[in-house]
């Protein structure tokens, strides 16, 4: 698989995870949200996608798109796979209700047409 086709695939990824994440986050209060484990162990692993696959986003690539946070987003990847006991929940939610409906549209920027996958 080329760079350009991995680094696609990680974008899809991160957008597929942050969408669902966003449905998380909107489909309930942050009380509720806070009161239900099944939901924060979902956001978390949304969370944790959308920072795996940017880690293996290519350096080529994360340096032409500086406008997406690469640093901040491992860093949260990181904290949630390795310090999970420091996880703030009420954060979690807040990413995904104030600051994923952005980096949504940011990565959607960015994915390939389909006429650049058929090579046209």
């Amino acid at each position: 698989m080329q760079p350009e086709d991995r680094n696609a695939a990680y974008l899809w990824d991160m957008l597929d995870a942050a969408r669902t994440a966003v449905q998380i986050a909107a489909g309930s209060a942050l009380q509720s949200y806070l009161g239900n484990r099944t939901l924060q162990l979902a956001m978390e692993r949304c969370l944790e996608i959308i920072g795996e696959a940017s880690r293996r986003i290519s350096s080529d690539f994360k340096q032409s798109h500086p406008e997406i946070p690469w640093t901040v987003i491992i860093g949260q990847r990181n904290v949630i796979a390795h310090e999970y006991g420091d996880i703030k929940q009420d954060r979690l939610w807040q990413v995904a209700s104030e600051k994923l409906p952005e980096f949504i549209l940011s990565l959607e920027k960015l994915m390939p047409s389909d006429s650049d996958a058929s090579g046209e």
